[in-house]
């Protein structure tokens, strides 16, 4: 079952791969996934989050929401055991980290850091 979680909580995948769905995003660009649901507390905190770096990371990185009450299979497909659930990428598809929970645009931004990618040098739109 899945459910909405609040707090944060990192879960390291446990071997790096291209889901399936991976290939529908195309590109060459680092991606973020959001695995959540439109109706669900944490993950309506997080739709703003998310347009945001949408916007102002276009051309640098891809964001990418599916809301799996909808798309009940996706859920599935990436092995989420609640939402919201984020999942890191690199630009060739590789998964480097997931989270668990509710994620601030300023923890996205520094785990992207610490994955080695970093968006610093991008000018932002304010």
């Amino acid at each position: 079952m899945i459910s909405c979680e609040e707090e944060k909580s990192a879960v390291k995948p446990e071997e790096p791969k291209i889901p399936p769905a991976y290939e529908e995003f195309g590109g060459s660009l680092p991606k973020l996934l959001d695995l959540g649901a439109d109706k669900c507390i944490p993950c309506k905190k997080m739709a703003p989050i998310l347009e945001e770096l949408k916007e102002q990371y276009k051309g640098k990185m891809e964001v990418v929401f599916i809301d799996v009450w909808k798309n009940a299979k996706e859920s599935n497909k990436y092995g989420i055991r609640l939402i919201p659930t984020q999942i890191f990428f690199d630009a060739s598809g590789k998964e480097l980290f997931r989270h668990e929970g509710f994620f601030s645009k300023e923890d996205i931004l520094n785990k992207w850091k610490e994955l080695g990618i970093d968006f610093s040098n991008t000018t932002e739109n304010k």
